[in-house]
């Protein structure tokens, strides 16, 4: 079989702008403001990536000034509310440095074709702690035990992965909790999001390559990129609320989206092979013909759905490794060899689907695969080549998603999906019933998320969905929201503020507007 591994290109995006609706605004009564029941003179958001404003991938000063909390504060200013200080980084470059060491990458911005890194070197120093009491204190990569950890914020934790870069730039002390500083300035008003929202984001976004910890109330034990125990986020979401709410300060909480809608697991598709693609097409027969054995042997081990076929009239799914698959290897190779293999290539053949198959529609292929597929795997292709198998024939059988099943890191399968799904239930669970046992504001960011994913959500004349570049919400890197999509969940957050505590920021006119807010940032922004 001569076979060279493949460059399908499976993000290359046109630019297309969301369209306007040129109808002019209605003339309105002015309406006076009122605050209502809440007190906005000293607003501290609590939170995770959204409420610090990462956009694109980065933090970085645009990012920040469009952060929901920012837009809220605005708004506040008219009815009572104080200054509003954030923690602002260096540049508009975006990424971090420690100890003059990048650790962090430089935002994305739109190249005409797709996302890409801007080239331009970070200067936000980690170790230069910036100076001041902050009222957002929103920390991306924050999961809800993390709000509770003292020492989160210690500069001495984060090479060694014990801190967080984001909150030792901006904490009290070293030895300071997230909560703590919020709590230490007296809020008489708080915004609460994404709260649970890491707890399961980074277990997706790894293609489920973590663990589901479910029923180990240890956060302690637990990877980077497992499932927090909905009892520690209950522990950790009490605590949070009783401490905010403790001087009689009133808010609004934020629920946890399905993820799984975002466009980084959405916009690369399960099939994405396609026969009319001049490296593919040709080579389908060749394919077909070579994985007959395998396929036979799959029948005989009565397993036939584990089959691997490539469509010569339709695009094909790509080949998966799934974990979750009873491991067939040793029968394989029985079966291989029994039917007039070598042992060497029966073993190769085993091993490489012992745990495999053919994706499905409820396959999540993860935004950064789009980079993986159909390329070499150069280190199984070294692994092949060590073991006396010739260049050719290695190249042959290291094609990613092809030749070669794509790891675990790339898909998200449909069980390790439901995992997040039942997480992310449990969370809201616990959401629903301690914001009403408070009396507390709640804004339905599941919703918003749901309806954008289902055909887009209406924000003055611009209609926004959840896809990937053209969509108008979410950012270029697949998860966070565009400037216009935090000043959308803004105005959530006023509608929900004016319902509980009987303020009128909409009826009054004090929200944020569409064309305020740009989509993309230009790559000259810097």
């Amino acid at each position: 079989m001569k076979f060279k591994y493949l460059g399908i290109a499976l993000l290359t995006l046109g630019f297309v702008a969301c369209e306007s609706d040129t109808t002019p605004e209605e003339t309105t009564t002015e309406v006076m403001l009122t605050a209502g029941e809440a007190d906005f003179s000293n607003y501290v958001a609590l939170g995770a990536s959204f409420t610090a404003g990462f956009t694109d991938g980065a933090l970085f000063k645009a990012s920040q000034m469009n952060s929901f909390p920012n837009i809220l504060a605005q708004s506040f200013s008219a009815a009572g509310g104080g200054d509003f200080n954030q923690p602002y980084t260096s540049d508009n470059v975006g990424g971090l440095l420690y100890g003059g060491n990048l650790i962090a990458n430089p935002r994305l911005y739109f190249n005409g074709a797709g996302p890409a890194v801007l080239e331009a070197g970070p200067t936000t120093e980690v170790t230069n702690v910036a100076a001041g009491v902050f009222n957002n204190v929103g920390v991306p990569g924050s999961k809800s035990f993390h709000f509770l950890a003292n020492g989160y914020g210690n500069l001495a934790g984060v090479p060694l992965g014990l801190a967080n870069p984001y909150f030792a730039r901006m904490a009290s002390s070293p030895d300071a909790s997230m909560l703590e500083d919020a709590v230490a300035q007296g809020p008489t008003f708080f915004t609460l999001s994404e709260f649970g929202g890491n707890d399961v984001l980074q277990y997706a976004t790894s293609g489920g390559s973590g663990v589901d910890q479910t029923g180990n109330f240890d956060p302690t034990t637990y990877g980077g990129n497992d499932i927090t125990d909905p009892n520690v986020f209950a522990a950790a979401l009490s605590a949070t609320l009783d401490a905010l709410t403790a001087n009689g300060a009133k808010g609004v909480v934020g629920n946890v989206p399905y993820v799984t809608s975002l466009p980084y697991f959405t916009t690369v598709p399960f099939a994405p092979l396609s026969p009319a693609n001049p490296d593919f097409g040709p080579q389908i027969p060749v394919l077909n013909a070579t994985f007959v054995p395998l396929n036979q042997a799959f029948a005989f081990l009565g397993f036939p759905e584990r089959s691997i076929v490539f469509s010569e009239t339709e695009a094909s799914p790509v080949v998966i490794f799934d974990e979750s698959l009873p491991n067939l290897a040793d029968q394989l190779n029985a079966v291989l060899q029994a039917g007039g293999l070598d042992p060497l290539t029966a073993g190769l053949l085993a091993q490489q689907y012992g745990q495999s198959r053919q994706a499905t529609a409820e396959d999540l292929l993860v935004l950064t695969s789009s980079g993986v597929i159909a390329t070499l795997n150069e280190d199984h292709f070294a692994t092949l080549v060590g073991l006396g198998v010739p260049a050719e024939t290695a190249g042959q059988l290291s094609v990613n998603g092809i030749t070669y099943p794509l790891a675990d890191n790339w898909v998200l399968t449909d069980s390790e999906t439901q995992s997040v799904l039942n997480a992310t239930d449990a969370y809201n669970t616990t959401i629903d019933a301690l914001v009403a046992s408070k009396g507390l504001a709640k804004v339905d960011l599941k919703g918003i998320l749901q309806d954008a994913s289902a055909g887009g959500v209406v924000f003055d004349s611009f209609t926004m969905s959840t896809d990937l570049v053209f969509g108008g919400l979410v950012s270029l890197d697949g998860v966070h929201l565009t400037a216009r999509g935090y000043a959308l969940m803004a105005n959530r957050f006023l509608e929900a503020i004016d319902a509980t505590y009987g303020s009128n920021f909409v009826a009054a006119g004090r929200v944020a507007r569409a064309n305020d807010f740009p989509v993309n940032y230009s790559p000259e922004l810097q």
